[in-house]
């Protein structure tokens, strides 16, 4: 396309996350000429393939779970059945709601459009968008941000592009249960799923090449993850080496080396859970002159600023914790950045985060490993479920609690917390934290009884240091 039919606009996003839409709208509202572009749906991985569907299934696998143990309760359910495609249907229908939310606060709001397309650089501020319905479009703005996150990656195994697989995002559309899941990788989507499809009825294996699973949380902590993966059936192969898979649909032979054993695995279907890589490959962003790590992912400094005056990344894309509320804190960034007149960087924020498996593994801050590498000084707290009087009486006492406290200021450092609602009190925990509360305020304070909150009073008289 000729350079004089470019289209000029004031700041161009490529891909709609959770971090570009409301970034889009912001500059739209400031009066600055926007568009989005999108090649696939509207809200990104958040809305459409992760934490939205994801937890909506993990809810219905839960209520199978809770069905199964109404004996426990003095509750008689009989016999208990999943039917996938209703399961399917809620899932669709939570995302559809909150895609369409998405797509018509970008359509209706003025200076923003929203283009479908798969764009790619022709120049250091030039996109090139092959249009969804025919037809490209070429855009130029001074103001360009990345947002492309990731995709599933697909580990170089023998025979793996001759097999059908499942990734985050096929494995929701499945209308039958799987007999036999094959999990390939013990990491967060390894886990999530392989639980929730056990929940659902089907026979569960992690194939993992670590020595632990959740590779950077304590050993303790993972261990106690591990012992409730079981307890609910799950087969677990830890230092496991996949070297070969073959196979149809329906019946799949996977071939696994664990020291000098070598072993033979048969199931109905196989998820790889074993990473995600960054989609840049197709931006060409050698003509921009932005740069790439090893790996693919943006290279970024604390303002989210690439080495190209003008282009940020944003997102999973940059690397890093890729989490939506780290997204969507990179638009907060930007937005007081490029239109409030502020000065905000990445630099020493709290990362929190939440594995939904069942219970739920909440996470704020240092683990005891990364506050020892890094020579603290500290003390640490750890207890049980079984110690917490509504774990008790709601009969889900699984799990640990373990919180990391600097010994000289009292003040908290990290906590890992592993029990029902886990993801809700690490959050307590890290009110705490930003709060710059000693870890006193939480053992002395008030909280309702019974509630789950009052074992932060109590966790705190189980020091390690003094048993």
């Amino acid at each position: 396309m000729p350079y004089d039919m470019t289209e000029h606009f004031d700041a161009l996003i490529l891909g709609s996350g959770q971090g570009g839409n409301p970034l889009a709208l912001a500059f739209a509202k400031a009066g600055k000429k926007t568009a989005v572009i999108e090649s696939k749906h509207v809200g990104g991985t958040c809305v459409n393939e992760g934490c939205t569907p994801t937890k909506t299934m993990i809810a219905s696998g839960r209520v199978a779970y809770l069905a199964r143990r109404g004996a426990d309760y003095g509750v008689s359910t009989g016999e208990i059945s999943v039917d996938l495609g209703v399961v399917r249907k809620r899932k669709r229908d939570i995302v559809d709601s909150f895609r369409s939310g998405n797509e018509k606060r970008l359509t209706t709001t003025e200076n923003l459009e929203l283009i479908r397309g798969l764009g790619r650089f022709t120049g250091p501020k030039i996109l090139e968008v092959a249009l969804t319905a025919g037809g490209t479009r070429s855009l130029q703005a001074e103001t360009i941000f990345i947002n492309t996150g990731l995709r599933n990656a697909v580990p170089a195994i023998p025979g793996i592009d001759s097999v059908p697989t499942l990734n985050n995002e096929s494995i929701m559309e499945l209308d039958t249960l799987p007999e036999h899941l094959l999990v390939l990788g013990g990491g967060y989507i390894g886990l999530e799923f392989g639980q929730l499809f056990r929940r659902f009825g089907s026979r569960v294996t992690i194939i993992h090449h670590g020595h632990q699973l959740l590779a950077h949380e304590d050993p303790d902590m993972v261990e106690e993850v591990k012992k409730i993966l079981a307890e609910d059936g799950i087969d677990i192969l830890l230092e496991t080496e996949t070297i070969a898979v073959n196979g149809r649909p329906g019946a799949l032979q996977l071939r696994a080396r664990r020291g000098t054993s070598e072993h033979l695995l048969e199931g109905s279907h196989l998820l790889l859970a074993a990473g995600r890589v960054p989609n840049t490959d197709a931006l060409q962003l050698e003509k921009t002159g932005v740069a790439i790590d090893a790996h693919g992912f943006i290279k970024v400094n604390e303002r989210l600023e690439t080495g190209v005056p003008g282009i940020y990344g944003m997102g999973d894309v940059k690397g890093g914790p890729a989490f939506t509320h780290i997204s969507y804190d990179d638009y907060r960034i930007l937005k007081a950045n490029l239109l409030d007149g502020e000065n905000r960087t990445i630099t020493g924020r709290m990362v929190p985060y939440t594995v939904f498996i069942d219970p739920q593994f909440g996470r704020i801050g240092l683990t005891e490993a990364e506050a020892r590498k890094q020579r603290k000084d500290i003390r640490v707290a750890k207890m049980p479920m079984t110690y917490v009087a509504r774990a008790l009486e709601t009969a889900e006492s699984r799990g640990l609690m373990k919180i990391i406290v600097d010994r000289q200021s009292e003040l908290i450092l990290g906590a890992a917390i592993l029990g029902i609602e886990g993801g809700e009190t690490a959050s307590a925990v890290q009110l705490a934290m930003m709060g710059g509360l000693k870890f006193t305020a939480l053992r002395d304070g008030i909280f309702a009884h019974p509630t789950l909150a009052e074992a932060l009073n109590n966790v705190f008289f189980q020091w390690q240091d003094e048993k």
